[in-house]
């Protein structure tokens, strides 16, 4: 991402529809609890790889858990 920009995501609903708490999908995505919350709570956008292991985690598109949204002056 280019200064500035973020991403939305549904990261964080997804996991609750699968019971899982933080902990236990860091260790499923293999990061660190720390990491799953700062993606949750929209600090931190993921790499491209890590994004399509929590696409594929969830049977999902890209597109369908993370929404850009550009960047700040936008």
């Amino acid at each position: 991402m280019w200064g500035g920009d973020r991403l939305d995501n549904y990261v964080e609903q997804l996991r609750k529809e699968r019971g899982l708490n933080q902990e236990e999908f860091a260790k499923a995505i293999r990061v660190s609890r720390q990491t799953v919350s700062a993606i949750e709570n929209g600090k931190y956008n993921p790499s491209l790889d890590l994004a399509f292991i929590i696409s594929d985690f969830f049977g999902k598109t890209i597109e369908e858990i993370f929404i850009y949204k550009g960047g700040a002056d936008k």
